[in-house]
């Protein structure tokens, strides 16, 4: 188990960008490793902040990630080799049919409880 905790800042133009809390003030760096399809990602950086055991985490988004589909990504604590976190790319046509045909089916639930419930009001007024 890690006393490390992941918290995320934000993620723009490629690079994903987060915090790690609770480190030892010793100023001993975490070791922090990130991987995609199950390779280590190059080019993080972590770099001591401002606050007592909080850490910048700069993690920038490998070319080869950007492409259809779902591309996940996994943050570890490799001290303890514990999983701190993990953020996900999703893009493509693909996608983009899916999110579609679950909107229609939601709207076609939602119109479906709609009457359902109509139709209890005017039978129990």
């Amino acid at each position: 188990m890690s006393a490390l905790t992941l918290q995320k800042i934000r993620f723009r133009s490629g690079t994903w960008e987060g915090r790690i809390e609770n480190a030892p003030t010793s100023g001993a760096r975490p070791q922090i490793i990130v991987r995609y399809l199950d390779r280590k990602v190059t080019g993080v950086t972590l770099k001591e902040a401002e606050a007592p055991g909080c850490w910048a985490l700069t993690i920038p988004v490998p070319i080869e990630a950007v492409s259809e589909g779902v591309q996940s990504f996994v943050i570890i604590d490799a001290d303890a080799n514990v999983k701190l976190g993990d953020f996900t790319l999703i893009a493509g046509e693909p996608l983009a049919d899916d999110l579609r045909a679950e909107v229609e089916l939601l709207r076609a639930e939602l119109d479906m409880l709609k009457r359902a419930f109509r139709r209890h009001c005017l039978e129990t007024t």
